[in-house]
């Protein structure tokens, strides 16, 4: 049976078997940065590519840029960042210790308390006698504090810069460029993986809180005097949605997407992408849909420039509930409207006989926090050992070939067998220690499959194929090989008849 998953637990498979730790470890560690290793760089790289198959098939428009990590004082200026961008600070008078004041009142008294003003946390710390959490001393008022990293350009300091606190700005000051490229036409999907950076007052709970972090998110431009038609509605408009709304936060609803159109009142451009997200959620990452969740937020949470914003949660026991993973906003022409003022160059288009500035949707994704979620959906214990269950296509590793023993002429036709696959998987090769311990090492590294050569293989080149999760054994020709690991990962055939089974447990 499997045991209780903690964050204990993750952190120490994490660390143990090459999937992230603190950043500069040797040192101490460093608060709020993350390294990956090896199994954590091919999961991060296995997801965004799963992200980028999906999202960019959406529409013959959608494209994938790459801006940089530094940008001019200008841009934050006219995305509000350098004005708005604030989190709410207390300092223990006592130790010194600073916390995020909305998160630490989320804590204690479990709601939810995002964009309430400095005031009105201050009030609710010395209502509820809210104390430090290091050392139980008094706290101070709540002060706010700008969460961007800036830097000085130049040897003589003369242009101010900051970080990224988030890549969809490279979007914004890039649209224009990009329209005139694309032949001018829209809806137009400018996409960016990347780096962000947010100097967070107190980064906890391992990649879900972090000052450095990896962004997946697509910003799509359109003409607001469509946003309540989309040319592919009809895919989605019997598609139920999970939702919960800012009138009843303790109940998830399961409605279509017609009737979040007709009751809601949320248009049908916006509610075509909740769809999609939710898709690739439950069908793409194969998310149980009962931890799956959209979140309405109140006025008060989300950001002045939104006119929807619904979070997308997943509730991870290790975490203690429901999380945000990813977010849909609509940002309305906020952003380009804050570059032209600033810049003083045009962004508005002509489309359709009539001039105008377009109009965001933004998917935005955690991968971080994405990851982590994946740790904890795969986490299983099971047959006195950890086993990583990924869905066979994020599986960091997908197939691990092995000799069962290393004499016979085994490890050159393993070679052979590892040289021939690694042209359509990620491969690995371990010839060291039983089989039965090479197995169990792969599997609590996630990897999907393993190929075994053994006597029989020199005889007739057939080799056994086991599966992670059942440990099921088939036999397989070689030359088959590649074709029937594919239809598995695709889960087109069903592990069994996918060729002669010589071992069940």
């Amino acid at each position: 049976m499997t045991k209780k998953i903690t964050i204990e637990k993750i952190e120490e498979l994490a660390k143990r078997r090459g999937f992230f730790w603190q950043s500069s470890e040797i040192y101490g560690g460093f608060s709020g940065f993350y390294d990956y290793g090896h199994l954590g760089f091919l999961l991060k790289n296995k997801f965004e590519n799963a992200w980028r198959n999906f999202f960019l098939s959406l529409d013959d428009m959608f494209y994938e840029i790459f801006p940089t990590n530094i940008m001019p004082e200008q841009v934050f200026q006219a995305s509000g960042h350098l004005k708005s961008f604030q989190d709410p600070l207390c300092k223990c008078k006592k130790c010194g210790n600073i916390e995020r004041a909305d998160h630490l009142v989320e804590e204690q008294l479990k709601e939810s308390f995002e964009g309430m003003s400095p005031k009105d946390l201050t009030e609710l710390i010395i209502k509820h006698d809210i104390r430090c959490p290091k050392c139980g001393g008094k706290l101070s008022e709540v002060g706010e504090l700008n969460m961007m990293f800036p830097l000085d350009i130049g040897a003589d300091s003369e242009s101010r810069a900051y970080l990224r606190p988030e890549t969809a700005q490279g979007a914004y000051i890039n649209f224009k460029r990009m329209f005139e490229i694309l032949r001018k036409k829209i809806p137009l999907g400018l996409a960016i993986i990347g780096k962000a950076y947010r100097n967070e007052v107190s980064p906890r709970q391992l990649l879900i809180r972090t000052r450095e972090f990896s962004q997946a998110e697509l910003q799509i431009f359109f003409d607001p005097d469509k946003i309540n038609e989309h040319p592919k509605w009809d895919e989605v408009k019997d598609y139920k949605l999970r939702l919960t709304t800012t009138k009843d936060r303790k109940n998830i609803i399961e409605i279509s997407c017609e009737d979040a159109n007709k009751k809601l009142s949320l248009p049908k451009f916006y509610i075509y992408y909740m769809a999609k997200v939710q898709q690739f959620y439950l069908n793409v990452m194969q998310i149980p849909k009962e931890i799956f969740r959209f979140k309405e937020l109140s006025e008060e949470e989300k950001a002045f420039y939104n006119k929807y914003h619904w979070d997308i949660e997943l509730d991870l026991a290790s975490l203690g509930g429901f999380k945000e993973v990813a977010g849909i906003h609509y940002r309305t022409d906020h952003d380009l409207s804050g570059h032209q003022k600033i810049s003083r160059e045009s962004m508005s288009i002509s489309i359709d006989g009539k001039k105008i500035i377009p109009h965001v949707i933004e998917l935005s994704f955690g991968i971080d926090r994405n990851l982590y979620a994946l740790l904890e959906m795969a986490y299983s214990e099971e047959r006195d050992q950890t086993i990583l269950k990924f869905p066979r296509s994020l599986s960091p590793v997908d197939v691990v070939v092995l000799p069962l023993v290393k004499k016979d002429g085994m490890p050159k036709k393993a070679r052979e067998v590892q040289d021939m696959l690694k042209q359509d998987f990620v491969v690995f090769y371990d010839e060291s220690g039983s089989i039965g311990r090479r197995y169990a090492r792969e599997d609590e590294r996630g990897t999907a499959f393993a190929v075994t050569v053994d006597s029989q293989t020199m005889q007739d080149d057939t080799v056994t194929l086991r599966d992670r999760d059942t440990t099921v054994q088939i036999r397989v020709a070689i030359k088959d090989l590649i074709e029937t690991i594919n239809k598995l990962m695709r889960y087109e055939i069903d592990f069994e008849k996918a060729g002669k089974v010589v071992y069940e447990p």
